[in-house]
């Protein structure tokens, strides 16, 4: 995802260094503490984080400060924590000791935030809500961070597992104006150190069957989805995991995907902001052995141009499929969903999938499709994939023009009214030249045809799918998208812990494609502090998201730039090459990635992944 400059929902989330205006070298990695040894059985930690059963769990200044009275709403439910709001000197706190596993190695804090004021100035924090975790400020926020309705705050806190903590919010007011701080849906959760050794990723080979069927706008779908996969490891499995990322756009009282009827296992209550549903399977699944899951499934687009959202009569349905979480050798990677950049990591796929829909309605998709007629003035998409990570598509009266590339990959370009058709020329000249471009440094293109859905009412700028892409009308943004159907697509990572692995290639890529040599990359650069890194995870991004662009994006592509210039453009591109046809539908890391950098040259670059700020 290419993001466009908006404001960082993020924005005075912590207190940082002062930013030191310096070039490399960067200071150096600090080690993680090494996870437990001991298998970790994900929990989430928080009790009562929807405080929809009153003060239980909870310790606050006031009974009143968990309500469900006038004057604000719940992000979820009819209670929540309401924190100041009095006009006058005032504190308020809220406080529960919560224990997090020593068995796991990930912990996340997440809790979504409403804050509303009657102050006026644009640069003073007069009144300040501080969140701890112990003895420690893990961020604070203040009238300055106002907005009209929740944000989704998440903050990792691994450092405590194995720990029983006090997790606390304090709300201070000055004597007049007031500001508002309420909370809801509080959640700590946890996951990673599963069985020492086991670096096997699974469930493996998963194949997918879907069979939907729109209302009239294209707004609502019902139907079915079946799963089959196998036990990849060594270490049984007793239970998957479905990830229902797009929940993050409801609340768990009204979930945009919902799943029911499930057969092949049982279902338990969803965790992790409803995005993650632990499947117990009947009995273990030794390795090699393949199961079924299905269940019916409904899904709701919600309204808005973004990656899962309708404009008006044009609907967009991103990660709405429930897909298979991976365990491996850091357990069931069940991280949070960040609107800020991306939480995916699943593993290639095979996808069938059959929407039935109206007439009126195009539907541009991932993998081939081909159309049939339906009933009563409907017709039938069906939609095939193989070897890809996801699936998405779309659905409205489009403007559809469609080309082939010099190499010989179909191109369909979607438009919403409103984008010209000058512009929709254009960008289908880009998309011909770009897929050539990037499949001549990286390998073919596998995925027949692509298609490119435009509305210029996108606020993250372009999102990227296998074989499908949402942009803006622009050439750059275009470019990019289409670049991550080799990093994130073909060469896959686990985008929460890794983000640097597509978005900062991928930008590499957009360069390379549009001529851009990277000089003078490095001009004005500052790091933010000495924890800021090009290889940090989404959870130090959504707590600076102002950040995120800046470093993973550009600083991210300037070190492969500088890598580049280490090794030669020769040996660079041969280096990126063969590391994606290494990795062709598997899973890049970091270490795997220096490991090749370094078997390309016999310079040590040691020192430029410690100047680079490169860890791993």
């Amino acid at each position: 995802m290419r993001t466009t400059p908006h404001k960082a929902l993020g924005a005075g989330v912590l207190t940082v260094a002062a930013l030191a205006a310096f070039v490399l070298p960067g200071t150096p990695a600090m080690a993680r503490p090494a996870a437990a040894p001991a298998a970790c059985t994900p929990v989430q930690a928080v009790g009562n984080g929807g405080f929809e059963n009153g003060t239980s769990s909870w310790t606050t200044s006031s009974p009143a400060v968990i309500t469900g009275r006038a004057g604000q709403t719940a992000h979820g439910g009819s209670s929540y924590a309401w924190l100041d709001g009095t006009g006058s000197t005032h504190t308020d706190t809220l406080s529960q000791r919560v224990t997090i596993p020593a068995g796991c190695d990930r912990a996340t804090l997440t809790f979504w935030l409403h804050i509303d004021t009657a102050e006026t100035t644009s640069s003073t924090p007069y009144d300040k809500l501080t969140a701890k975790i112990g003895s420690t400020t893990l961020a604070t926020y203040s009238n300055l961070d106002k907005n009209t309705g929740y944000v989704q705050k998440s903050i990792d806190v691994s450092a405590y597992t194995g720990q029983t903590v006090s997790l606390s919010f304090t709300g201070t007011e000055d004597s007049s104006l007031q500001t508002s701080f309420v909370l809801d849906d509080i959640a700590l959760d946890t996951s990673g150190g599963s069985a020492p050794g086991d670096s096997t990723r699974t469930p493996a080979a998963p194949s997918y069957t879907v069979n939907l069927s729109s209302d009239t706008t294209g707004t609502e779908w019902t139907g079915h989805e079946s799963a089959t996969f196998t036990n990849a490891s060594a270490t049984a499995l007793s239970e998957v995991y479905l990830r229902l990322w797009d929940n993050y756009h409801g609340t768990c009282d009204a979930m945009p995907i919902r799943v029911t009827n499930l057969t092949g296992g049982s279902a338990e209550a969803p965790t992790v902001d409803c995005t993650a549903l632990k499947v117990d399977l009947p009995a273990p699944l030794a390795q090699g052995q393949s199961t079924t899951i299905g269940f019916d499934l409904g899904i709701t687009v919600p309204s808005g141009a973004d990656r899962f959202g309708h404009d008006g009569a044009y609907s967009f349905i991103g990660n709405a499929l429930p897909v298979l979480a991976i365990r491996d050798s850091s357990g069931w990677h069940l991280d949070p969903y960040t609107n800020n950049g991306e939480s995916f990591y699943s593993l290639a796929a095979d996808f069938k999938v059959t929407l039935d829909h109206p007439s009126s309605l195009l539907v541009p998709a991932t993998g081939t499709s081909s159309d049939t007629p339906g009933a009563g003035g409907r017709t039938v998409t069906t939609a095939t994939a193989s070897k890809v990570r996801d699936f998405a598509w779309a659905a409205g009266p489009f403007t559809k023009i469609s080309g082939t590339s010099s190499a010989g990959v179909a191109v369909n370009v979607y438009s919403v009214s409103g984008i010209s058709s000058s512009s929709a020329q254009s960008m289908l000249s880009t998309a011909k030249s770009a897929v050539d471009a990037h499949a001549g440094r990286f390998g073919a293109y596998p995925y027949g045809e692509l298609d490119a859905v435009l509305d210029n009412n996108y606020w993250f700028g372009g999102m990227e799918y296998p074989g499908f892409v949402l942009d803006v009308v622009s050439s750059t943004a275009l470019t990019h998208e289409i670049g991550h159907q080799w990093w994130y697509g073909i060469v896959g990572d686990d985008e929460y812990n890794s983000p640097w692995l597509d978005e900062a290639f991928t930008d590499y890529a957009t360069d390379l494609a549009l001529g851009k040599t990277g000089a003078n990359c490095w001009n004005s650069v500052s790091w933010a502090s000495a924890d800021e890194k090009i290889t940090n995870s989404m959870a130090y991004w959504d707590a600076h998201s102002s950040r995120y662009s800046t470093v993973v994006y550009g600083y991210g592509k300037c070190a492969l730039h500088d890598l580049r210039r280490v090794l030669g453009d020769t040996a660079m591109a041969k280096l990126l090459k063969d590391y994606a046809t290494a990795h062709w539908y598997g899973v890049s890391t970091t270490p795997e990635f220096k490991a090749a950098a370094q078997a390309a040259t016999s310079t040590d670059l040691t020192s430029f992944w410690t100047q680079h700020r490169i860890d791993g």
